[in-house]
Formats: structure tokens, sequence, C-alpha cells
């Protein structure tokens, strides 16, 4: 194998340990895609470049000034963009990270597509890249870049690793064992938090293996061996570090959030012009079980109760917040509900606005659900759009008190800055759907309309796909439905983005790790089942009639397997047996040209040592000589290639499509002592005389972190002849990161 180096890059060979595969789904049929390690062939490989300084981590001048100003090129996929803005929102509700469209700073990032998927590591103090490639854009993914980006190495790096996982030395492929080793203390912090099996930073169990089954890492507490690795979302200690390094006290897009565990009901106050008043109950009366906890916990599981089943029709009671105070102009108010009163029981939700004099006394009614027979948690959303400070109210309200029996129900209330979900799919008892289905069995959801008028829907298949290898996954599809709107709307439909997510129901939204997966509609999508129409034209013309709906679906477009049936349990995708889903359908073709000029071409910092070279500082001095004369003799004794070369005759190979600002990467010199820069295809190669005899090898002296081809009919790969291995970055081999009887994480068709 021939490994070309450049600078500047930490590079990230994905895997999904929860994303079993993906696939274009057709009705009974599964047409699997490529492993998306296999997607991260070939290209360059990449090094790791930090700043004149100890450590890269602990250094506060590898921290960002917040907003962090980026660029999305052109080359990148219309998909990615969108899944950039937002993992960019997941950033924003939970920290107080942010990005803004770059407008001339020194400091920004290149969101681009290059082989794989990479960052460089902290601030870098100039224009510097993130890659975005083929088959990267997915959330979990973007948002592990963007972490390195902001400062953050691998969890297994830590220097306490050995008390937590175990490393299989004789099962890694050969001359990548260095990839498992840890960093001194010295340079990076843990941040004083534990180590953490479910970090979005951690290796999985088969990075680097020999064999396809047996792992290289596995955990000290065997539960975790199924979860080194998640690409769900952040977990909760990674934002607690990112939080700590950047000494975020709030986030951007969160308000509010209420369990209702306190006495104090986060502040809430009763109405002082009702008929009565909400209680603060818990689950300790028979059938009164909270959404929080599900009832599980003794002396814990609060709610808010309004009993209706006495006193006079029409009374009423109303439960309002504290005093918010908006950045944006658009809220979400998610929370839970239940009504087991009488049908004719409401509960309206109402805003109290300012009036222009400062009071917040203005009433606007936003919502009204009504009572109906089904007496379980409801998960409900009320989209808001105010600019100035306000609250909101709920206002239970007694329709029937002589024929009810139970009262209205409150929890988990949640107010963000963010839009709310297109459509919302409850599939109930989903522990008995999984008794009574087999694999390639699905459910459809109901028709939801989008904001432009599409019908669109949800398939669910609770064991996967019918050509899925396992049964133990759930798979996820779109499609498209007719509605009221087709004859005006535009067809057929491309360049709407559509994000599906499955809702860890943790009551702090903060906290939730949901799992979501992002695609983008275009004409290209096209499948054989309809003459190879495109999937996307008026679902009369290409879909069939479906009674459930009374409607015409178009075929499913997802994954065979998105979430394991064991992570589905594990975390709180399953609250009181009810699965949520969540369905999105934006036109995103405002994306297609997002690049700007850059006032400096410039993208590489200048003053740079190689990661591992800032602990061989003084062994440099005593070298220099040496390695100033190697330099200069090395085209005599023969050394193939390693030749020193002019940038000023080795001119770029250019390809048309990558931007201009990254065609003069040598200008100026990056490489560090005496090395030579060479321009190849645009990125700065840095090329070293051989080390004196007894020396370090030269991949070994630079520390380089660098991304491996994908070894072929299981053989190990080789390295370039006269060098060591270079060290890899995560989880880059093989199979890496699937357990026995998962599937291969396979990349989204398009």
């Amino acid at each position: 194998m021939i490994w070309t180096r450049s600078p500047c890059i930490l590079s990230f060979i994905l895997f999904f340990a929860h994303i079993a595969a993906v696939s274009v789904i057709h009705d009974g049929d599964f047409d699997e895609q490529k492993d998306i390690t296999e997607i991260n062939l070939g290209g360059f490989t990449f090094a790791l470049f930090l700043q004149n300084s100890r450590n890269g981590l602990r250094d506060p001048n590898t921290r960002w000034k917040f907003p962090i100003p980026y660029i999305l090129a052109n080359n990148l996929a219309l998909n990615a963009k969108g899944a950039i803005l937002y993992a960019f929102e997941m950033f924003r509700l939970k920290s107080c990270v942010d990005f803004k469209p770059y407008e001339g700073e020194s400091s920004y990032i290149i969101f681009q597509k290059f082989d794989g998927c990479w960052s460089e590591v902290g601030d870098q103090h100039v224009g510097q890249n993130l890659s975005i490639g083929q088959g990267c854009d997915y959330k979990a993914i973007i948002e592990h870049e963007i972490l390195h980006a902001l400062g953050f190495y691998h969890e297994q790096s830590r220097t306490d690793r050995d008390d937590y996982v175990n490393i299989w030395w004789d099962e890694i492929l050969p001359g990548y064992q260095h990839n498992f080793n840890t960093y001194d203390d010295n340079f990076i912090t843990d941040l004083n938090t534990p180590y953490d099996y479910e970090s979005l930073m951690h290796y999985g169990p088969f990075s680097f293996n020999k064999n396809d089954s047996v792992p290289t890492i596995t955990t000290k507490i065997p539960e975790f061996n199924t979860i080194i690795g998640q690409r769900l979302d952040f977990s909760e200690v990674d934002l607690e570090r990112l939080n700590r390094m950047y000494n975020c006290t709030t986030t951007h897009t969160f308000l509010d959030h209420c369990a209702f565990e306190k006495a104090n009901i986060c502040g809430m106050i009763q109405g002082t012009r009702d008929d009565a008043d909400w209680v603060h109950e818990d689950s300790a009366q028979p059938g009164q079980v909270d959404h929080t906890l599900g009832g599980q916990c003794t002396g814990a599981g609060y709610f808010m109760h309004f009993d209706t089943s006495s006193g006079a029709v029409e009374e009423a009671a109303l439960l309002e917040s504290r005093i918010l105070y908006p950045k944006r102009k658009q809220q979400c108010l998610q929370f839970f509900y239940k009504m087991t009163g009488s049908s004719s029981d409401r509960l309206v939700v109402w805003v109290r606005r300012d009036d222009g004099t400062g009071n917040v006394r203005k009433l606007v009614k936003m919502k009204t659900f009504q009572g109906d027979f089904d007496q379980n948690w409801k998960i409900a959303h009320v989209p808001l759009r105010e600019e100035k400070k306000f609250r909101y109210l709920f206002q239970g309200t007694k329709g029937d008190p002589q024929n009810s029996n139970g009262g209205i129900y409150l929890d988990d209330v949640t107010l963000t800055e963010t839009p709310c979900p297109t459509g919302v799919w409850t599939v109930r008892n989903f522990s008995q759907v999984l008794q009574d289905t087999v694999q390639g069995d699905k459910l459809q959801s109901p028709r939801f309309y989008s904001s432009e008028g599409y019908g669109l829907g949800l398939t669910l298949y609770p064991h996967g796909g019918m050509n899925s290898e396992h049964s133990e996954y759930v798979g996820l599809a779109f499609h498209l439905c007719s509605g009221e709107n087709d004859a005006v709307l535009e067809w057929p439909v491309e360049n709407r983005q559509v994000i599906m997510t499955i809702l860890d129901q943790e009551p702090d939204v903060r906290k939730r790790m949901s799992s979501s997966m992002v695609f983008t509609t275009s004409k290209s999508q096209t499948s054989a089942a309809i003459n190879g129409s495109v999937i996307w034209d008026r679902p009369s013309i290409v879909g069939s009639y479906h009674n459930s709906c009374d409607c015409f679906r178009t075929i499913d477009w997802g994954w065979s397997g998105v979430i394991s049936h064991q992570m589905l349990k594990r975390k709180s995708f399953l609250k009181n047996n009810d699965l949520i889903l969540f369905v999105d359908f934006e036109d995103i073709t405002h994306l297609n040209q997002t690049e700007v000029d850059v006032k400096d071409s410039r993208l590489t910092p200048r003053g740079l040592i190689l990661q591992g070279q800032e602990q061989q500082v003084s062994e440099e001095a005593s070298r220099k000589a040496s390695l100033e004369k190697a330099l200069l003799e090395s085209p005599a004794q023969g050394h193939s290639g390693r030749q020193k070369r002019s940038v000023d005759n080795t001119g770029p190979l250019e390809d048309p499509t990558w931007p201009q600002y990254f065609r003069d990467p040598c200008d100026p010199n990056p490489c560090q002592n005496e090395g030579i820069c060479v321009n190849v295809k645009g990125m700065a190669s840095c090329r070293y005389a051989p080390w004196p005899a007894g020396g370090r090898s030269e991949s070994a002296a630079r520390g380089l972190l660098m991304r491996p081809k994908r070894r072929s009919q299981g053989r190990a790969p080789t390295t370039k002849a006269g060098s060591d291995a270079p060290e890899l970055c995560p989880e880059s081999a093989g199979r890496a990161g699937v357990l026995p009887g998962q599937r291969s994480p396979l990349s989204p068709v398009s």
C-alpha cells in the first residue's frame, strides 16, 4: 500500500455501532449498499499538526472564540450541507458552541468534500479544513469531527485507559498497534470526568482487527462491549467536557425544562383568577404513574394533576411558566400529557405576552387538546413565535365532572428555540409489536403534511427488511403520500432534506441521544420497481394505493437497520412501551451555492510542530545538523522518494471542483525541521530525509495520525517500504466497531 502524506488533519474513518445497514427499501426488497468503511477508501492519509505548545487540548490558545466562522464549500453534497447545519443546531441546543457564516475572519473552518471524514484538532488560527466526504453526512459523524476541531481526542487515548478497557494486542492488524497508544497527562486532559464508554469519541470494539469476529477492544464491564463506538449523539459526559472546556453556563436555543421532580415546580406559578389549582403529585397512588420515571422509583416520579371528577362544568385551573426571554423568533413547546376524565375535558395552551408597556399580561390562545378514550401518556408540540419576553400557560378545564373518574396530567415540559417536527408518530406497545412481527413485516404511519403541502409518511420495519442479515435491528424508511395539494405542487420533488428521528425520551432534551437519519431527495433516485422512474414523482403516478390512508404511497427509501433492539431498551426510547418517531421534510435548494471568497488563501498555520515532536524538542536540536546533511545527500544515496523537490517546479494536480483557496497549500511552507513541502493534488505533503541510523523512523518521529486504505480479502495492509506503520485514527480498518450479530454500517444511496 502506498501512503501519501499531508499536514494538518486528523482523519476519522467512520462506523456506526448502532446503525446497521443503509438501503433503498423497496416493498419486500432491500438493495444493500457499500460498507461505510469502503466509502472512505483511497485518497490521502493525513497527519495532525499542533501549535508550538506542549499540548493542544490543554492549551487555551487552541480554543475557539464563538461564534466560529464557517464556509460550506460548493464541492460538498447538498445533503452534507444540510446535515452540517443540523449538527450545528445540536451544538447550539446542548452547549454554548455557536457558528456563523464567514465574513473575513482570520480563524475559520471550511467544510469540504475530500476523501473520508477528518478534521484538524483545535483552533489553528487560520482557515482550516474539515472534510465531510461521501458517506459522512450523518449527524453524529459530523458532531464527532467538530469535536475534534474544538480540541478533543479519542476517549481510549486517556492515560487511565487500561483501567477500563482491555486491548487485545495479538488481534490488532500488524503495524497498527500504535493506534492504541495512550497520551501523557501533559498532552491531554480528561477535565476531571470519568472514563466514558458511551462517548461519541470512543473506538468501537472491532477497530483494526485481524479477524472480523474477534474484537481488539473489550470493556472491563462487559455490559459496555455493545456500547463503545456508539454514533447516536453526544453522551452526557461528552457534553460535560465540552461545556467545561469552554466554560459554558448556558446554551443558545434551550429555554426551559421541567420534569416536576422538585417542590418548586421549576418556578411555575398557579393562576390567581381561576377556580382551582393544579396539584403536584407523585406516582405513589395506584394508576397514577409519571412519565419521567414511569413509576419505577419510590419517593420520586412527580407530575402536575388537575382533577376533573368533581366541581362544576367549565371550572378551570391555570399553571404559568416563569417569564422567558427568547433570542430567536421561533420556539417549540413540547410536553407529555394524558387525560383520564371526561371526553369533554380540555387542555388549552396559552401564551402571555408583553402588552407593550413591559407587563407580561396579554393572553393569546395557541392550541386546544380535547379529552378522548386514549388514557395513555401522549407527546404534544405547540409551535410559538415569540420575539419578546413571555410566559406559556396550561389551562385545564372540566368538561363533565359527573362523568369523569380522572383528570388531566402534565409532565416533562421542554421549550426550545427550534422548529417543531413536521410529523410525530407514536407506536404503542412496541414490545408486543416485536413479538407479533417477523423480519420483513412493516408498519406505516398516518399521512403527514409538510409546510409546503406535500403528503409524507414513515415505514417502520420492527425486525429489519426482508433481505437484512439480522433481525435484531429496527429499519426505518420514508415515502411520499398523495394529498389534497398535489395538483399545484412541483413534481418530482427534489432538494428536500428528510430527517427521520427515533426519539430518546430522556426528559432533559440536552441529554437525549436520539437516533437521526438524514438524506435529500434527488432526481437521480430512481427504481427499477417503477420502470426507472424517479421515486419522488407524484405518488398517484409512481405509488400504490393504500386503504390505511386512502392515498397513494411511493416506495420506501431508507435504512434496513437503524438501531438495535438492545439499544432501544437500554436508553429511554421505549418509555411506557411507546416508540416515538419524528419526520421533517424541508427545502434546502438555497444551499446549492454557499461558497464565499476568502480574504487570505493561506490554510496552513505557520510555526507548527507535528504531534509527537513536542516531546522530542531537545532531541531535534542535536539532530538538526545531521538532518540538514541528510536532506542534501539523500539523492546521491539513492533514497527513492526522498529527493528534495522545489515547490516552484512541482505544480498542483488540480481538480476543477476544488475551491480556489485550496490550490496553494505550500505557501508558506508548513513543514518543520527543514522538511520539503510538495503540493499533491492541492494538499501539502511534507517530505523528510531518513533519520540517522538507530534513530526513529520518519513516521514515528513526526507522530503521524494517518488513515489506512481498506484491507482486501482479509489481508493486513502494508506500508511504504522503508517506513514504519503510521499511527491511525479511529475506527478505520475492516468492519470496525461491528459486533458479532450486528450489520456492517452502510452508506445511504445517492
